[in-house]
């Protein structure tokens, strides 16, 4: 009775797992391909009004390491950091036929998987971009990946010492 009765606990829990998985596999988490250039361009805007560096994520929605990818970046550990530093930018590959000009601006090339990612200033200037494929594989990565990564590559904020005053911008 004991074993029938873990069975049937462990085929739940798979149950679980499974429609989690197929429910984030259908997300619509990149629009379509067309509007990536308008996207990085609000984003620059953005981005420099705001002092937060912009977060180009190259995929596709049939992409399930794209999707565990997004569920990390809205992870509670993980939200508040993006939202305070970054801006993200959601760039639809299609079936690693579109947008193939702007992963390659910014020095990302996708031929070595996706999720992909490139951090730019709020000025455009390419500050970093995965070259190797290094997130393809987040279906077996944990979420502190990601916050390691956004912690890495966050705006440093600028030092000062006493309180503000009409002088300082920054405080």
């Amino acid at each position: 009775m004991k074993v029938a009765k873990f069975l049937v606990i462990v085929l739940a829990a798979l149950l679980a797992v499974a429609g989690g998985t197929a429910r984030s596999a259908s997300r619509e988490i990149y629009p379509d391909p067309s509007q990536a250039q308008a996207d990085v361009a609000v984003a620059l805007k953005t981005a420099a009004a705001t002092h937060r560096r912009v977060l180009l994520d190259f995929g596709g929605n049939w992409c399930p390491d794209c999707q565990a990818l997004d569920i990390y970046f809205h992870d509670a550990r993980n939200l508040s950091l993006l939202d305070a530093n970054f801006v993200l930018v959601h760039v639809n590959i299609g079936r690693m036929d579109r947008n193939l000009d702007i992963a390659k601006r910014y020095g990302v090339p996708l031929n070595k998987g996706v999720p992909a990612l490139a951090v730019l200033s709020g000025t455009g200037r390419l500050l970093y971009s995965q070259k190797g494929g290094e997130f393809e594989a987040m279906r077996q990565m944990q979420s502190t990946t990601v916050t390691g990564f956004l912690v890495q590559w966050k705006p440093v904020k600028p030092a000062h010492s006493g309180p503000c005053s009409a002088v300082m911008v920054n405080c």
